[in-house]
């Protein structure tokens, strides 16, 4: 059997999909729709009821369980995408087999830009926001941190039901199978109903399903296990009981057809992109994950002990780029991001997020004062004071002070005229694939952010200290 490490390495692309006769003789293989370096994507067709679905196929191994453990965690959950059953061998890479969905909220935001004359109604705004509140909720009551939230991994169907995908970097921060219910931790069996509906394929990857609730405010590493190491070393597939598992997995936005990363999930150059995410053995998290302008602060000064809070930031980053069709913190490296921040909300401190100066890199990295930050309102001058309240409320420095996603649910701005439109009434822009597309880059629009290059800030002062250096800014 192939080892982990191995698994976790580049594999080639010879293993063709179309050769795979277990694959072949259910689904029809109608098109390649996206490339990348460590997954491909292909539109088929099922044999058995012409349902058009996504297979996705997966050259990483870490990447394919993720997306396994995250989605079997979130199976039916609302606003997560679905798939309906994998394949996994030991000496081929796995393949996911999800729901179809032709585009993502990266296209309404660029027609809405371009195309519609009117740009996104309010009522169209809302309803996109309440449907990421809703996945989010679910995502978060179940432990499951994303940790790569963009406009690209939300995807739409045709009929306007916007879903979450791309969970190959997300963590469950607690082990799968137990619920955490006023602070007693009981077992979650599997749902009888899943085992029934979901075929199994000729192996599968051992996957723990199970209903995880517990309330995130403040919910980070060192209050729960970052990620079942001892169950994953427990339960291996030579050994796992085939017929007992049932095996709904994750869905990603290469699977499901969107615009974004086909890449290591684990290695990524610094554009807009995630970045690598290795792991210490010990199921501890790292600070380099998610896509740079919709990465929380407390990633991009290094911290590793951060909980669900960090999809959260994202989350009021992406509703700022609905409202004005524009990426709110545009940077082009790591501190470039901060830089952009800290212009807008101005500079961090003990006064504003206490226990900051805790953070890994925050003695290193230092910025002269923003005297006078410009503020999001002045990014956001064609929105009401509800809206940049609700994008505020979001964007707090201190995780412990961003709303959850069911606070949100219920802030007055979502249920107050104009109301969220009906699903029919959404405007859902077509996807135009290319086959050959290199999805390694966001979208053409943010190719001018490619470099990891620092600049663009201009004078700067290396000082050496204890900790290493610090970067200073005029």
């Amino acid at each position: 059997m192939m080892s982990r490490m191995e698994y976790s390495q580049p594999q080639s692309k010879s293993w063709s999909i179309h050769s795979r006769r277990e694959i072949t003789s259910k689904y029809e293989i109608l098109e390649r729709v996206g490339s990348g370096a460590y997954s491909d994507v292909y539109k088929a067709r099922r044999r058995s009821d012409s349902i058009t679905v996504a297979l996705k196929e997966v050259h990483d191994y870490q990447a394919a369980f993720r997306e396994i453990e995250a989605l079997q965690t979130l199976h039916n959950c609302p606003n997560i995408v679905l798939l309906h059953e994998y394949f996994w061998s030991d000496e081929e890479d796995a393949v996911l087999v999800l729901e179809y969905l032709p585009t993502d909220l990266g296209a309404v935001i660029k027609a809405g830009k371009k195309e519609w004359e009117d740009g996104i109604s309010v009522g169209e705004v809302k309803r996109w926001m309440v449907q990421i509140l809703q996945g989010v909720d679910a995502s978060h009551r179940n432990c499951v941190v994303h940790r790569d939230l963009k406009p690209s991994n939300l995807l739409i169907s045709d009929d306007g039901v916007l879903k979450i995908a791309d969970f190959g970097q997300a963590r469950i921060l607690l082990a799968p199978g137990f619920t955490a219910d006023d602070g007693h931790i009981q077992s979650h069996e599997q749902p009888q109903s899943l085992q029934e509906t979901v075929a199994q394929p000729a192996e599968v990857v051992p996957v723990l399903g199970g209903q995880l609730v517990h309330e995130h405010k403040g919910l980070n590493v060192e209050e729960c296990d970052a990620e079942p190491d001892e169950l994953r070393a427990k339960y291996t597939p030579s050994d796992i009981d085939k017929d007992s598992v049932s095996h709904d997995g994750a869905a990603s936005c290469l699977a499901t057809c969107a615009t974004s990363d086909i890449e290591d999930p684990f290695q990524y150059s610094h554009s807009y992109e995630a970045e690598d995410d290795a792991d210490d053995g010990n199921g501890s998290l790292t600070s380099c994950v998610g896509t740079r302008w919709f990465r929380a602060p407390e990633l991009l000064y290094g911290s590793t002990n951060y909980g669900l809070e960090i999809d959260l930031w994202s989350v009021g980053c992406i509703f700022s780029e609905l409202l004005t069709l524009e990426p709110l913190f545009p940077g082009s490296s790591d501190i470039d991001q901060l830089g952009k921040i800290f212009s807008v909300l101005g500079n961090i401190s003990e006064e504003v997020w206490p226990g900051c100066g805790e953070l890994p890199d925050y003695k290193i990295i230092s910025f002269g004062k923003v005297e006078k930050p410009i503020g999001l309102e002045s990014l956001m001058r064609n929105r009401s004071s509800d809206e940049i309240l609700l994008v505020k409320k979001l964007l707090c420095f201190d995780p412990v002070n961003r709303a959850t996603a069911m606070e949100l649910l219920h802030d007055n701005y979502l249920n107050e005229e104009p109301l969220p439109v009906p699903l029919s009434d959404l405007r859902i822009p077509p996807k135009q694939w290319n086959q050959d597309e290199d999805l390694s880059v966001e979208s053409n629009d943010y190719k001018d952010f490619d470099s990891d290059s620092d600049s663009d800030f201009g004078t700067s002062t290396i000082t050496t200290c204890e900790n290493g250096f610090s970067i200073r800014f005029s």
